[in-house]
């Protein structure tokens, strides 16, 4: 029997969670290979061809039994300052240090040390955008969260001379965005992530991004590895207000080791490892000792030379035989490893994003129906139907096997 304690208020599930455990209720299990998991926030773990070996086993110090400090080992800092330079600020003048670089448990505890740490502005978000954010948004009262809609049938463009006009227009102080986008795969880059740069820098608007995909972008200038991040179009790493999150969550297929970090000007760490201080208390210390040697430059190449070369074939198998059976795709994912579906196209009722999920459960298919993405803080949307009720987010982020057992499963649903 259940109950309700007063002092407690309903807290809602991610998308990920939701899905998961409505599959469990059906008997799914992460190890049982009858079930596709299509549904996942995270990449294949095991080996890929052409990548360094898996970390199999960690070493403790007896002084690494102790606390880590807040902000993060100062060798792990280091090292992550180190690679930012050396892939994209080479011969600039203004360099990253250790100082600019805060380390956390996980993607959620850097956002929520960032969110704490903002004052009181209006904050920007886009639509459709990464579902945690929904509760962070609303969590921390310091601040407004704005929605700005992006359009499908422009394949969500969203341009600088439109961010500038959104932050003069609405006087954002902050814009909050995935980048590549989950779950869209949209990627702001090059000359355009440069303009937005400058943008944020000339109007003082905190630019706080998630680029926890970067690695897995599927286009780039010849001769270059196809990796992005606004760090590469930074002038002053201390007076230009951008903020990064990225970890060893998807770049390097470390899911499970919740071992992330944040670069920013130094005194926005100050304020991320103080908040860090009252809200986790800092990360695993062993787990980033054992991390610093694979943040070596010529360690990042090969993995991410691996995770394009297997991501990419699943990219376009997934998308090809998804549109062949009726799901369009408003455009083919910049970077991610997902497909963002419109079920528009197909008969009642699997055009309904819910829907669908539920029918994709009877043949062991899991996906994440596209409402979950409409990030809507306190729900005052609320009794509006989501814009995206008509979609579904398909990883590629399992093995190409599971995506093809996937695939013909789906067609089953769709043309029985």
């Amino acid at each position: 029997m259940s109950h309700e304690h007063s002092a407690f208020r309903p807290v809602p599930r991610t998308g990920v969670i939701y899905v998961t455990n409505e599959a469990q209720k059906r008997g799914f299990s992460a190890t049982d290979p009858e079930w596709c998991n299509l549904g996942q926030g995270q990449p294949e773990t095991g080996e890929l061809p052409g990548a360094p070996p898996r970390v199999r086993h960690v070493e403790i110090g007896v002084d690494d039994q102790e606390y880590a400090p807040v902000a993060g080992i100062w060798e792990l800092r280091e090292a992550v300052a180190s690679l930012y330079n050396s892939l994209y600020r080479r011969g600039m003048p203004s360099q990253y240090s250790a100082e600019n670089v805060c380390v956390s448990g996980g993607g959620r505890a850097s956002l929520t040390r960032a969110a704490a740490s903002l004052g009181h502005v209006n904050l920007g978000h886009f639509l459709p955008d990464y579902t945690a954010y929904e509760e962070l948004l609303d969590i921390f009262k310091a601040f407004t969260a704005i929605p700005i809609l992006l359009d499908g049938a422009r394949g969500y463009a969203f341009g600088a001379d439109e961010l500038r006009r959104e932050i003069l227009g609405r006087g954002f102080g902050a814009i909050l965005m995935s980048n590549p986008c989950n779950p869209t795969g949209k990627l702001v880059q090059g000359e355009e992530l440069a303009r937005w740069v400058s943008t944020a820098r000339e109007l003082d608007c905190a630019l706080l991004l998630d680029e926890f995909y970067s690695h897995y972008v599927y286009s780039g200038p010849p001769g270059r590895l196809p990796v992005e991040s606004a760090a590469r179009y930074v002038e002053d790493v201390d007076a230009d207000p951008v903020v990064i999150f990225d970890g060893f969550t998807k770049n390097w297929r470390y899911p499970g080791w919740r071992l992330t970090w944040t670069l920013a000007p130094k005194d926005v760490v100050e304020a991320l490892a103080s908040a860090g201080s009252f809200l986790d208390g800092g990360g695993s210390r062993p787990l980033q000792r054992t991390a610093v040697p694979l943040l070596a430059e010529e360690h990042v190449v090969a993995e991410t030379t691996a995770i394009q070369n297997a991501f990419r074939a699943k990219r376009d198998y997934l998308m090809s035989h998804l549109q062949r059976l009726g799901v369009r795709v408003d455009r083919a994912p910049d970077g991610t490893f997902y497909v963002w579906g419109s079920l528009e196209q197909l008969p009642p009722p699997l055009n309904d994003g819910m829907a669908f999920f539920r029918a994709g459960l009877e043949e062991k298919v899991i996906v994440v129906p596209g409402e979950f993405f409409d990030v809507n803080p306190g729900k005052r949307r609320a009794g509006r139907a989501s814009r995206f009720k008509g979609y579904v987010r398909f990883s590629f982020g399992p093995s190409m096997a599971t995506m093809e057992r996937a695939v013909e499963r789906i067609g089953r649903m769709v043309k029985p």
